[in-house]
């Protein structure tokens, strides 16, 4: 044994190379990925805009500018149609005014008055009434605008729209009018009317709300 001296079979030098192979996988590792995150993804193929097919439903805009209409007051003679009411209804007024101040021992002549007042009041409402009284066959929708003291506005889309009818009392056929009924999806009382329509009108937007609520439904469950 010696002290100090070499042990053989063993280097002293303490220092050991570099892995060359260990260190030049980590290094060709990474440079594969390297390379794979520079290269950038290949092109999806895009299909071009003729070959794209669209889903159409429904009408073109050519066709519904045929089934759409403008803003439309109703037909002038439905007035003599509303005065008549008014008129049964200011007469009965009247005669139960007089009753009361018959019974109060007035003078009967305040009667004739009140009969006065309330057809004067009765033209005056057909004329307001008439006035406001305008609809409207959308693309989407139909549109009722309405009343005098308070203005209702009423949209009824056509996916709701179950049937639609016309309409002819015997006060309409004397004045040829007829209504239009539309028959809703929904609560009782939804159904919406469009009165004081010629016959032939009255057909035409059957037709026409016919046709609009087929394509918006998807059947012909009309």
């Amino acid at each position: 044994m010696t002290d100090g001296g070499d042990v053989p079979g063993r280097s002293n030098d303490t220092t050991e190379p570099p892995n060359e192979r260990a260190d030049g996988g980590a290094s060709d590792t990474a440079d594969q990925f390297r390379r794979v995150d520079d290269q950038s993804p290949p092109d999806l193929a895009e299909p071009r805009p003729s070959t794209i097919q669209t889903p159409r439903s429904g009408l073109d805009e050519e066709t519904l500018k045929e089934y759409t209409t403008e803003r439309r007051s109703l037909d002038s003679t439905v007035q003599i149609q509303w005065a008549l009411r008014t008129t049964i209804s200011a007469i009965i007024l009247g005669l139960i005014a007089s009753a009361i101040l018959a019974a109060l021992d007035v003078d009967p002549v305040f009667g004739t008055i009140a009969v006065g007042l309330f057809l004067f009041l009765g033209v005056v409402w057909v004329m307001l009434r008439y006035r406001v009284w305008v609809y409207q066959i959308r693309d989407d929708s139909v549109y009722l605008e309405r009343g005098v003291v308070t203005n209702v506005r009423t949209i009824v889309p056509y996916v709701r729209v179950q049937h639609v009818d016309t309409s002819r009392g015997p006060v309409e056929r004397a004045l040829g009018l007829s209504t239009l009924v539309v028959y809703t999806a929904g609560s009782r009382g939804a159904d919406v009317s469009i009165p004081g329509l010629k016959p032939e009108e009255a057909r035409d937007l059957q037709q026409r709300l016919k046709k609009l609520a087929i394509e918006a439904e998807g059947d012909d469950a009309l």
